[in-house]
């Protein structure tokens, strides 16, 4: 697996995000510009220049006509993706960490950090769009919806859409995952997932379960409606993000050691490679070595052909898989292949 090195971000890399055609790859990092690459080749579409501050979370919509950006300037930004130019900023009293176009892509959730008095929330902006071409006609100013911190639980990091839109899903920095009711906000449940803080959420396809990971080196799938946690996965260092592949039955795990330490180790003691586990046995298959630095951030492209990272050393990395990913099969799950082949022909 021959990797596609992007070099456009001078500081470490905060998200990688795919839109949903998996074309497009949309990067954001600490040095305040984001940018929009091809997946295919690496070649860069543009860049999204208009922060002050590191970019801490960026997301595209379904038909990739506007990307959202979150920022440590206290702001979140949509942008035209033909252009590259701002459509509008949501002013916030604190740094954005997370930012995600609902499902139906009529609604942006941005987490606000617990920072400076400010107990933490998650704050659901609305745009309209015409119902023919599906263009943003009008940015609500206002948030329709602010989801405060619980009490019990420290501000949240990362949250999500489930189905259609239905649930909001947010990690928090006291290892806690917590569900709300999207169009009411209304607290539904909590459970202790983790003893760390939780850096990534990320959703299966069709938003049914989800990945967590934590500083805890520990990532668990939970479903949406239950939260029974399904699989867990161990790892000899601290998870900065997870992602489940489609097509494949595995998951993706990136950490390292912490990145203030990076510099007194050499990158086999660090840990910095993109761990392959197998998500039903939870057993790990590989590892992809390359980056020098702690992973901050994996994404899977969504036709399930290629995985992008995002590391503390401030490089992208685009990784095709190649046949020998498709083939890889355990013994258990040929027996069943042929079994029900046997079947098909009886």
């Amino acid at each position: 697996m021959r990797p596609i090195m992007l070099v456009g971000h001078e500081r470490p890399l905060t998200q990688v995000k795919y839109n949903r055609e998996g074309d497009l790859v949309f990067t954001c990092s600490k040095d305040n510009v984001a940018s929009v690459w091809f997946s295919i080749n690496g070649e860069r579409l543009g860049t999204l220049e208009g922060h002050t501050g590191a970019i801490w979370s960026i997301d595209v919509d379904q038909y990739t006509d506007c990307c959202v950006t979150g920022s440590a300037d206290y702001s979140v930004k949509v942008w035209n993706v033909s252009n590259g130019k701002v459509v509008h900023t949501w002013n916030a009293p604190v740094p954005v960490k997370r930012v995600e176009f609902s499902p139906c892509g009529n609604y942006i959730l941005a987490v606000l950090d617990d920072v400076m008095r400010y107990p933490g929330s998650i704050n659901i902006y609305e745009v309209k769009r015409d119902a023919n071409t599906h263009e943003i006609v009008e940015f609500v100013e206002e948030p329709i919806l602010i989801i405060d911190t619980q009490e019990g639980h420290k501000g949240a990091t990362v949250a999500g859409w489930s189905t259609e839109g239905r649930y909001i899903i947010a990690g928090h920095k006291d290892g806690k995952v917590s569900k709300y009711n999207a169009k009411t906000g209304e607290f539904l449940k909590s459970v202790e997932a983790h003893k760390q803080t939780i850096g990534d959420i990320q959703f299966s396809p069709d938003r049914s379960y989800f990945i967590t990971a934590s500083r805890d080196s520990t990532a668990h799938i939970l479903d949406v409606e239950t939260f029974e946690q399904l699989k867990t996965y161990e790892a000899d260092c601290p998870l900065n993000t997870a992602s489940i592949t489609p097509l494949k039955q595995f998951v993706v795990l990136g950490g390292g050691q912490d990145a203030k330490d990076v510099t007194t180790t050499s990158a086999r003691e660090g840990k910095f490679e993109a761990r392959f586990y197998h998500k039903v046995f939870e057993e790990e298959i590989g590892r992809v070595k390359g980056h020098f630095g702690p992973l901050n951030t994996i994404a899977v492209d969504p036709q399930g052909t290629s995985y992008t990272s995002g590391g503390e050393d401030g490089f992208v990395r685009i990784h095709h898989f190649e046949k020998s990913y498709f083939d890889f099969k355990y013994d258990v799950e040929k027996a069943a292949e042929a079994k029900q082949h046997m079947q098909e022909i009886a």
